[in-house]
């Protein structure tokens, strides 16, 4: 992932509402949620949601696909791992022991 497109995912997700749905829809993979579910997870009305579910999907983070009569919203999850590899990638600068303690707690949950 390049600096833009990690800007604008980090853009997306600087907001408590937009990082809400996102981490409920990665829960929810791979199955996704249906917009409505996640309009009633939110609280909020349904065209204020849909603002923020735009944000989203053009940040790349919500993947919509129609099944049948429903709109499900599914987490992008390549994107989510090609941001947390941009912000890892360097931080070790070639020195594996620094980033180990965060690759542990990723990978024993």
């Amino acid at each position: 992932m390049e600096t833009d497109a990690s800007l604008a995912v980090l853009a997306a997700l600087a907001h408590s509402t937009r990082l809400d749905a996102f981490r409920l829809l990665v829960r929810h993979e791979p199955d996704g949620l249906s917009t409505g579910q996640l309009v009633e997870a939110s609280g909020l009305t349904q065209s204020t949601f849909s603002t923020h579910l735009a944000v989203l999907v053009k940040a790349g983070l919500v993947l919509p696909e129609k099944r049948g009569r429903q709109q499900i919203q599914r987490a992008n999850i390549d994107a989510l791992k090609g941001l947390m590899l941009f912000l890892a990638k360097d931080c070790c600068q070639g020195r594996a022991e620094l980033c180990e303690p965060l690759v542990a707690e990723l990978t024993c949950c």
